[in-house]
């Protein structure tokens, strides 16, 4: 059991509008927790909230304490200055697990939540018993490179861009539909500074823990959709390759929201990797 006091049920608790009740930090970070046992922190990616780990906090919060975070500058956390790197937003992620109490967790980041917990595992390794980097990224080449760049200071002169990632995260399956329009309410109610900031760490921070996999000795899974075009599934190989406990799972018929719209597989994916203490064989 991690330290800290954690919810006794695992009854959700949703408002109307499909919200999670959260707490806050003492240094303005907003969290939603639920369960008990061994913690699970999970951390969104760009323009998102918390509540885009829904299918996951539903799950594990029957077996685990789950702690899903709004990064800084999303939902109701506070956000970090203009010109923050991911090296920020890993220090930031720092201070939350100190302000929580929590000693040890297993980690799960999508996207750029992602990119945040894989410096967390290779910054201070003790505190993160396991990682899950779910649709990340790792050594664009040039031309990725140069496209998120270019959004990235397009977003600085032009506000959020919802069109663009929804075209990228989804197909036009029609079962993606529910999870494709909640994606757009996120994108709608994010902070446009917040987001942006947070878009530019993003895209200047692909290199900045690529050389860490080899020395995190923890169990690593790398989780993409077959068809997402930005995390691909040979960044997500190349990763586990280098990791000395890393493996990848690749979802098929997938793009980048895989957790909402292949919520059944990338769960079992996630217990499966709850209970590694190696990769699997």
């Amino acid at each position: 059991m991690q330290a800290g006091s954690a919810t006794t049920s695992t009854n959700i608790g949703r408002a109307p509008d499909g919200t999670l009740p959260r707490q806050m930090s003492s240094r303005g970070s907003a969290y939603f927790e639920a369960g008990e046992g061994d913690a699970l922190v999970l951390i969104h990616g760009v323009g998102m909230r918390l509540e885009a780990w829904m299918p996951q906090i539903e799950r594990f919060s029957q077996t685990h304490r789950v702690v899903a975070v709004d990064m800084p500058g999303h939902g109701g956390s506070d956000g970090l200055p203009e010109g923050s790197a991911v090296t920020d937003f890993v220090a930031w992620f720092g201070r939350l697990l100190d302000d929580l109490k929590l000693d040890r967790v297993s980690l799960a980041g999508h996207s750029m939540g992602a990119m945040i917990s894989g410096g967390a595992a290779a910054s201070f390794p003790d505190r993160i018993a396991r990682v899950a980097y779910l649709n990340g990224v790792y050594r664009r080449d040039p031309q990725a490179k140069a496209a998120v760049l270019a959004r990235a200071k397009a977003i600085r002169a032009d506000g959020v861009d919802k069109e663009g990632p929804l075209a990228r995260w989804f197909d036009d399956e029609p079962n993606n539909r529910r999870a494709r329009e909640l994606t757009r309410s996120w994108l709608e109610q994010v902070d446009p500074r917040g987001y942006a900031v947070a878009y530019a760490a993003f895209a200047g921070g692909d290199e900045t823990y690529a050389g860490c996999w080899p020395s995190v000795t923890c169990p690593a899974l790398f989780l993409t959709g077959s068809g997402d075009p930005n995390s691909t599934p040979a960044m997500a190989r190349a990763m586990a390759a280098a990791a000395p406990k890393g493996w990848a799972r690749i979802i098929e018929g997938h793009r980048h929201m895989v957790n909402l719209t292949a919520p059944e597989a990338v769960n079992a994916t996630l217990e499966e990797w709850l209970m590694a203490e190696e990769k699997p064989a």
